[in-house]
């Protein structure tokens, strides 16, 4: 009865660990900075990419894509024309989809970092399909997500593989290791 006993309690441990984790919260409160610590602090292979703001003399002025395997280019900027705006920046949708897209397949035992599913790179059919295949796979997903959002981002936040971390001042700068952790976590049971 004992094995049975340790069986069930692993099986209630693995359950309740979601595979999928995911930092939201207000405009800088520090997501991204959280991201790149924990891409810093892995310990195994992980592809994907993250976002920077660009700024120029103190302004922001777009907003750049870099891959783990050292591609970028601009997910959205001032001076790029597109059907696509967030308030003055044009958004790339080639660059969402030949930069970020390839950028968030599965590749076994990898870890995908996926910064972010926002407003901008859900103009792109192709990269929701993306995302959504990131997080149906067996991979370990660690992203940011934006706080408020459409139909899509809201079905992604009720998914109940994903757990959702909102980043604070208070918490910032104690999050990298507190998810390195739950990673770690996700791995032993995987």
């Amino acid at each position: 009865m004992e094995n049975q006993e340790k069986t069930n309690v692993l099986r209630n441990i693995f359950m309740s660990i979601k595979k999928n984790i995911f930092l939201t919260g207000a405009p800088s409160s520090g997501k991204t900075t959280v991201i790149k610590k924990i891409i810093a602090r892995l310990d195994f292979p992980a592809n994907g990419f993250y976002t920077e703001e660009e700024r120029i003399e103190g302004k922001r002025v777009g907003f750049l894509m870099k891959t783990l395997d050292g591609k970028k280019g601009y997910l959205a900027h001032q001076d790029i024309v597109s059907g696509f705006h967030i308030r003055r920046y044009g958004v790339s949708i080639e660059n969402i989809e030949t930069i970020a897209v390839p950028s968030i397949a599965p590749v076994k035992n990898h870890c995908v970092i996926l910064d972010e599913i926002g407003k901008m790179e859900c103009f792109s059919g192709v990269f929701k399909q993306a995302a959504l295949h990131a997080l149906d796979s067996p991979n370990i997903v660690i992203g940011t997500i934006t706080f408020g959002g459409d139909e899509f981002i809201q079905e992604i936040k009720k998914r109940n593989d994903i757990e959702i971390i909102e980043v604070t001042m208070e918490n910032r700068d104690s999050l990298p290791e507190i998810i390195v952790q739950k990673i770690l976590s996700v791995r032993r049971f995987q």
